[in-house]
């Protein structure tokens, strides 16, 4: 992430040509690396000096669905041709190399931008009667690439909660139930938790201690036992940021001090910023919840 924010890129370019391609691994690296490369003008200088780099293609997919997201969401004047030319980009990759799941990863970021649901392959019926039309094929094919994708199931949750909350929390109930043991995909009720957080007008005693009611509660402690069962840094450092904030908020302490030992020195902004009285505050949130985790770690009772 340094190297690219600093227009360096040898070390993405060896890091992309060690990972399995088409693995979940790959996947989240290229959002990630994407993020970064966003940032900067790094792309255009290593395209120029290595143009058939292993990992630069896809990459270059990443920045332009990125910025035209940013576009989109900021409804700045170009956001209708960066999108149009993501779109085409996207669908040109996924013809070059079938097997690539990112490609469908991010046709499904771009779904956010429909607003009105206009593209046919937005409204593709579901199998699940609970769940209105929606961009299912581009779900389908993401997961016949990447099993239980974590990004793709993201895409969608986000891709439902701008149009319709209770679909969202549909999709994400049966996300979690098929998701198997120690997938990141039982995270995804912890976002849920937060996002309706943030969507409450006033937030008093009885708000702020949601997570210690239910289902808020049972979330989080089925999200820790799932992780449990998985390798402990197998899980995005956003995941178990949201997990740790989820055990500290519902007193589940022992559980919670865990997850902050996975963590390490890690985190996310998020959620913490989110919960935080101001976005300013979240690190200092972070920091006292770690904290009263730790202290009290002998009375916790998960």
């Amino acid at each position: 992430m340094d190297d690219l924010l600093a227009g360096r890129w040898l070390s993405t370019e060896r890091l992309l040509a060690g990972t399995e391609r088409f693995s979940s691994l790959w996947v989240s690296r290229t959002q990630v690396l994407g993020l970064a490369a966003a940032r900067s003008t790094v792309l255009t200088a290593w395209a120029r000096e290595n143009p058939t780099a292993s990992g630069l293609g896809i990459l270059r997919l990443r920045v332009l669905v990125e910025h035209a997201l940013l576009a989109g969401r900021e409804a700045q004047r170009e956001a209708g041709r960066l999108e149009q030319e993501a779109r085409e980009a996207c669908w040109a990759a996924a013809q070059e190399d079938p097997s690539d799941p990112v490609p469908w990863v991010c046709l499904l970021a771009l779904a956010e931008l429909d607003h009105g649901q206009f593209r046919p392959e937005h409204r593709v019926l579901s199998g699940d009667p609970l769940l209105p039309p929606g961009p299912w094929g581009l779900l389908d094919e993401a997961l016949r690439r990447d099993p239980g994708s974590r990004e793709a199931h993201h895409r969608v949750y986000r891709y439902w909660r701008q149009r319709n909350r209770a679909a969202a929390l549909d999709f994400v109930h049966t996300a979690a139930l098929r998701a198997p043991a120690g997938s990141p995909l039982a995270a995804l009720h912890l976002y849920v938790s937060v996002d309706q957080y943030r969507n409450t007008a006033v937030r008093d005693a009885v708000t702020r201690g949601q997570w210690r009611r239910e289902p808020h509660f049972s979330h989080a402690q089925r999200a820790f036992q799932s992780w449990s069962v998985a390798e402990p840094e197998s899980w995005p450092v956003a995941d178990l940021s949201y997990l740790a904030h989820a055990l500290w908020a519902s007193a589940q302490m022992g559980a919670a001090v865990r997850v902050f030992e996975a963590l390490g020195q890690f985190a996310s902004r998020t959620p913490w910023s989110y919960v935080a009285d101001s976005p300013a505050r979240g690190e200092e949130l972070l920091l006292t919840a770690r904290q009263q985790a730790y202290a009290g770690r002998p009375m916790a009772f998960a």
